[in-house]
């Protein structure tokens, strides 16, 4: 993707309504980018975000007829003979790979993960190219990297996509997600959270063997508007918990990595894990603590405590003011009437441009955010979401005290 490629590509996301099959003839990083903006409801409108969450299971398939040839490429003569039937037809498709269901000879129903060629050669040139682009205009425009910080967003998707592309790192990402679990459900309750099951002996780095799952993601939920609202603060009870005690967490969380059956939660496509250090972590918990209760005067020491480089003096009272003004209209206000999102990054900008310099792990921060209100402003758009999400923020606290 050039850069005349990469404005046409903005141009799709922020016009009247994005050409799916134009994105995705730009190749794997403008898919995504579209990715990345589709939980953007904060400044987006909302058929725009729904028509480019179609990203997240709708991508182009290869045709059913090179499904045999791609696996010859893949696996040896003697793995399919694990097999008693594989479907031609992929059930689901995403950017990187296709799932086909499967039957193994003993009987298990599983789904089978390909990815659909070689990306890395091409994914790697244009990512270069656009950060290359973005250098350019931040020597001429340098506050663009304080207020949007365009290189660390591409690089933050050139790292979980490479990372993507080799599909051991799903077994590993989950099995690392599985150790915190088995240590920590003793002090959280994390009993809706399950594992997929798969099957290393038949996976590799472009093959993915797992239990075949019929039950819906998050996404379908709330295309269908069945989701219900407590499930979903379930989730972000449980997400919250990795986040903020652990600072190791799912890197992209979007709607269509988590699976829902019974009412607990399948985290999916675990390859690209975020992680924060301890005074990000520490001082982002604190910061939502104080948020919910709307003690704004605590929330600006919470972030000037979590930049890297903060701020004191007359600095850091003129930001203590202008963070009161920011969020004045924040009590008690809907997803609707304020979107978390966009007023977090609105905070950031406030702290950038009076004197503050924040680590790279800010975005995936940011990042998961923006998944999360998203779904919010999906599921239950008049919720008032710090004030739900008080009762959970307590449990963290307490489950803190007792590991710290």
């Amino acid at each position: 993707m050039r850069w005349y490629q990469f404005v046409k590509l903005i141009y799709q996301i922020y016009g009247n309504k994005p050409d799916l099959k134009y994105i995705q003839s730009l190749g794997l990083l403008a898919i995504k980018i579209g990715q990345v903006h589709a939980l953007r409801i904060d400044f987006l409108n909302e058929d725009t975000c729904q028509e480019l969450s179609k990203l997240y299971r709708q991508a182009d398939s290869l045709p059913a007829e090179s499904i045999d040839k791609l696996l010859s490429s893949y696996v040896d003569s003697g793995w399919r003979d694990n097999f008693g039937s594989i479907e031609r037809e992929p059930f689901a498709s995403a950017s990187v790979g296709q799932v086909h269901r499967g039957v193994l000879k003993n009987g298990d129903q599983v789904a089978i993960k390909i990815v659909k060629k070689d990306f890395v050669g091409d994914f790697r040139r244009d990512a270069e190219r656009l950060l290359k682009f973005f250098r350019f205009i931040l020597f001429f425009y340098p506050k663009l990297k304080k207020v949007a910080d365009p290189i660390g967003i591409i690089e933050h998707i050139k790292e979980y996509t490479l990372e993507e592309l080799d599909l051991r790192n799903e077994m590993k990402g989950q099995k690392v997600l599985k150790d915190i679990y088995e240590k920590n459900k003793g002090n959280y309750d994390l009993g809706h959270l399950k594992f997929l099951p798969y099957y290393p002996e038949l996976s590799s780095e472009h093959v993915l063997v797992s239990k075949y799952l019929p039950e819906p993601t998050i996404d379908e939920l709330l295309d269908k508007k069945t989701l219900k609202y407590d499930e979903l603060l379930e989730l972000f009870k449980i997400h919250g918990f990795f986040m903020f005690n652990i600072g190791t967490f799912h890197g992209d969380i979007h709607p269509g990595n988590i699976i829902i059956k019974n009412d607990d939660f399948i985290f999916i496509d675990n390859a690209a894990l975020s992680h924060t250090g301890n005074r990000i972590r520490e001082n982002l918990f604190l910061f939502f603590k104080h948020l919910s209760a709307y003690d704004y005067p605590a929330c600006a020491r919470s972030l000037n405590a979590m930049a890297e480089k903060g701020i004191g003096g007359e600095k850091y009272m003129d930001f203590e003011k202008k963070f009161g003004e920011l969020y004045s209209d924040f009590k008690n206000a809907t997803v609707t009437d304020v979107s978390l999102t966009r007023r977090m990054m609105e905070t950031i900008k406030l702290g950038v441009n009076s004197g503050m310099v924040f680590e790279k792990g800010m975005f995936s921060i940011i990042k998961s955010l923006m998944y999360l209100d998203g779904m919010v402003l999906r599921c239950n758009p008049q919720a008032v979401l710090l004030k739900d999400m008080r009762q959970f923020i307590s449990v963290m606290e307490r489950s803190r005290s007792r590991n710290y």
